[in-house]
């Protein structure tokens, strides 16, 4: 039996080697298959990376302009609505002058408005009361023959003209409006210099 055993024991030796030379080989090629997985996998790992950094920086690039601009339209509008109370502050102080002043005013307007010099003046029903009469004779001691309209209209001061079916609106607020589509980028100047 000591053959029989030598052959076993040989064929055992020889299987276990073998068993060894494949398990070590299979070892080898399990470890270059995980270093080459782990080395596409920090290949993507790295190109995803890039990818995302990218898509961030490109997203708070976006971020930063959107706030930016909402910043710049911010301003804008608050300068915008700086100019329409500084008109709407001249409105206002044209309407509360002192009466004395106030008439030389209206006496002004109508003689540069009045083209015939024979119109009906018209006022709101406040300054018909207050200043009518006398910006009508103010006007007609340079020659005029302008009538105080017995009509009144709903605005805040100044006047408007009619001869016939014509009428000029001298109202301040449309004399505001008007100057304001002309100059309320200068007055935006004025108020903001350093923009």
């Amino acid at each position: 039996m000591n053959g029989i055993e030598k052959i076993t024991g040989r064929i055992r030796a020889d299987a276990q080697a073998e068993a060894d030379a494949i398990l070590a080989a299979a070892r080898k090629e399990a470890g270059e298959t995980e270093a080459s997985f782990r080395r596409q996998a920090e290949g993507e790992r790295a190109l995803l990376l890039a990818k995302a950094e990218k898509a961030a920086a490109e997203r708070e690039e976006r971020l930063v302009s959107a706030a930016q601009m909402e910043g710049r339209k911010t301003i804008l509008a608050a300068r915008q609505e700086m100019v329409e109370k500084a008109f709407d502050t001249a409105l206002e102080r044209l309407c509360s002058m002192p009466e004395d002043q106030y008439v030389q005013v209206l006496v002004g307007l109508v003689q540069k408005a009045s083209s015939t010099g024979s119109e009906e003046v018209l006022f709101s029903p406040a300054d018909r009361k207050r200043v009518g009469k006398a910006v009508v004779e103010g006007a007609n001691a340079t020659g005029k023959h302008l009538t105080l309209s017995g009509e009144t209209r709903p605005i805040r001061g100044g006047f408007i003209l009619r001869d016939g079916s014509v009428e000029v609106n001298c109202a301040f607020e449309t004399l505001i409006r008007l100057e304001k589509g002309r100059s309320a980028a200068q007055a935006a100047k004025i108020l903001f210099p350093e923009a």
